[in-house]
């Protein structure tokens, strides 16, 4: 085995990385001057126990624990299995998210069973709609899946700030900038997932959360100045 493979799947460097990501995340929120509008239905729904389903861009994901309020309730991410998807779990449960890793066949049905559970019990679920490897601002229709499934109303959130830092990811992952000026927003998605959807229903349905989520992104970017 390579040394930069060992260093890549060493554990150690993953918890170094996450706790300088962590740092620096709770720095730039600290110093930055934030607005948060629209997040009025969700924190109320999850304050009552509800369980939601909370979608943003992977490319906004880095912001996520300031976009869901944990005073009200749990939350779970569902990332992938592979070391960036783990150090992006491992991130999020350095501020309070839980983590479910999805993986093979075998671990989907085991994770499943995991997820159901936990929104049973009132934990939202948090899911990046391209994530784990794009395409960017594409959607899959993994909300639709659990949206179907669980009946949960589903939020699309993102966040934007004047300043960022684009990492060098598939998708320009935003990494927020200290003394900046920034905004979360959060927007429910109303449209009805019917159990019994066709195919087609499905893709109709998925252009439709796509068109959400790129929407909100884009008032978000319009709301602090970025063109």
């Amino acid at each position: 085995m390579s040394l930069r493979k060992k260093i890549a799947d060493s554990k150690r460097v993953a918890r170094f990385v996450t706790s300088c990501f962590e740092r620096y995340i709770r720095f730039s929120f600290r110093t930055s001057k934030w607005e948060r509008l629209g997040f009025e239905p969700m924190d109320e729904a999850v304050h009552a126990g509800e369980a939601v389903i909370f979608v943003v861009w992977h490319q906004r994901l880095l912001m996520a624990p300031y976009m869901f309020d944990m005073s009200f309730g749990e939350i779970c991410s569902l990332t992938s299995a592979s070391r960036v998807g783990q150090m992006a779990g491992g991130l999020l449960e350095r501020f309070g998210f839980k983590n479910i890793s999805m993986n093979s066949r075998e671990r989907h049905v085991v994770a499943s069973r995991e997820i159901l559970k936990n929104i049973k019990q009132g934990v939202s679920i948090g899911i990046a709609a391209d994530g784990p490897r794009g395409p960017a601002r594409q959607s899959s229709t993994v909300p639709l899946v659990w949206a179907r499934t669980s009946g949960k109303r589903i939020f699309t959130v993102t966040f934007s700030q004047k300043r960022v830092i684009s990492l060098p990811t598939w998708d320009d992952m935003w990494l927020p900038c200290p003394y900046s000026k920034g905004v979360f927003m959060c927007r429910e998605w109303t449209a009805d997932v019917p159990r019994k959807a066709s195919d087609e229903d499905i893709e109709t349905l998925r252009q439709d959360l796509e068109t959400h989520l790129d929407r909100i992104a884009d008032e978000a970017d319009a709301f602090v100045g970025r063109t």
